[in-house]
């Protein structure tokens, strides 16, 4: 009964901004009791499609309330290709390779879901293995790519009229024009994305477009109005306690101190980032990376090391690849800078001892 319990409640919507989300938050503390009852199922028939259709709940569940890999990935990847629930399954699996920051790994997913989604001809998988490719791509630094992908999903939502689904294009083609220096196509993307959706019915939505244009206006010099949208943001994020923005708003508040050499200001940003982490250990080694970084910059390398290798424990922990490489490279150049930093004292003092 407890089982059969757990599994029906796998089944439910459970994303941020539907109304069950905080009732589905006992997942938390249960994930890994239900993943090792499910090990055990898919074990024990690997060709039932209720086995796989609560697998792919319980990746859902990962996903929104405690990203991580899971250990059903290689029974996922060996499923045969003609099996239902593979093209499902693939997706789901690369959304959390895609929260723990390994886009190499989530691509490869990707694509293979779309080929299966293809080759079925059902346009709700490939529509969705496209958007997110098109996200995975901008993280790579493939933007042509990525907006390819992204305008192939949009054409598919038109023809749907599925108008949520029409402002997640147009907010990840803005996102990837600003990535590629296209800033007026990214600013008309974004502008367009706000106009699909009235404020009070869409803040999760209105937010993400505000924090778009916010960006994209600093980008382009016009900081005053960059600032007044990020407060805007900032102001529907806190009013509805959307955690996951606020977050990267100030994410990208602390990045803009940054470059305007207000380093105090960008740490505190970064601690209020800090306070909106739920169950989220990669968004945590993430900003504790960039608070390294920061450190770094101000010649504090006692503490940027302190802070790369707590980053460091916590992108292990979550099997966070791309990101492992990135900090070990970070935490070699402090030590560097250290090491440089000490010849340079040293010299100094060798320097003064010879004057007198």
């Amino acid at each position: 009964m407890a089982k059969e319990c757990y599994f029906n409640r796998l089944l439910v919507d459970i994303f941020p901004n539907h109304p069950l989300f905080k009732e589905t938050q006992w997942f938390v503390t249960e994930d890994v009791n239900v993943e090792h009852l499910l090990d055990v199922f898919t074990s024990v028939d690997a060709n039932s499609d209720d086995i796989w259709d609560v697998c792919v709940g319980l990746m859902r569940h990962l996903f929104n309330h405690k990203p991580r890999l899971t250990v059903l990935e290689p029974k996922i990847r060996g499923l045969p290709d003609d099996h239902h629930y593979k093209p499902n399954c693939l997706f789901w699996l690369a959304q959390l390779f895609y929260t723990v920051g390994n886009y190499a790994e989530c691509k490869q997913l990707l694509v293979h879901s779309l080929e299966l989604g293809r080759a079925k001809g059902c346009v709700y998988i490939i529509s969705r293995a496209l958007i997110v490719l098109a996200a995975t791509n901008n993280w790579l630094g493939l933007y042509k790519e990525g907006i390819e992908q992204a305008e192939e999903a949009l054409g598919i939502y038109k023809q749907t009229n599925h108008i949520p689904s029409q402002v997640l294009a147009y907010q990840q083609l803005s996102l990837l024009f600003h990535g590629n220096k296209q800033l007026d196509s990214a600013e008309e993307a974004a502008l367009k994305a706000i106009s699909l959706l009235p404020d009070e019915d869409s803040p999760l939505e209105v937010c993400q477009c505000k924090q778009v244009l916010a960006t994209i206006y600093c980008s382009k010099g016009m900081r005053e109005i960059g600032t007044n949208y990020f407060r805007a943001a900032l102001e529907i994020a806190s009013t509805f306690n959307l955690h996951n923005r606020l977050y990267w708003i100030y994410i990208c508040l602390a990045r803009l101190l940054f470059d305007q050499g207000r380093f105090d200001d960008a740490h505190t940003h970064f601690e209020h980032a800090k306070l909106h982490v739920v169950n989220d250990m990669y968004s945590l080694g993430h900003v504790t990376q960039l608070q390294a970084q920061l450190l770094c910059h101000q010649h504090r390398f006692e503490e940027a090391k302190t802070e790369a290798l707590h980053a460091l424990s916590m992108f292990e922990k979550v099997g966070a690849m791309d990101c492992l490489e990135e900090c070990r490279t970070l935490i070699d150049n402090i030590l560097h800078l250290m090491g440089q930093e000490v010849m340079v004292s040293s010299s100094k003092l060798w320097c003064s001892l010879c004057a007198h």
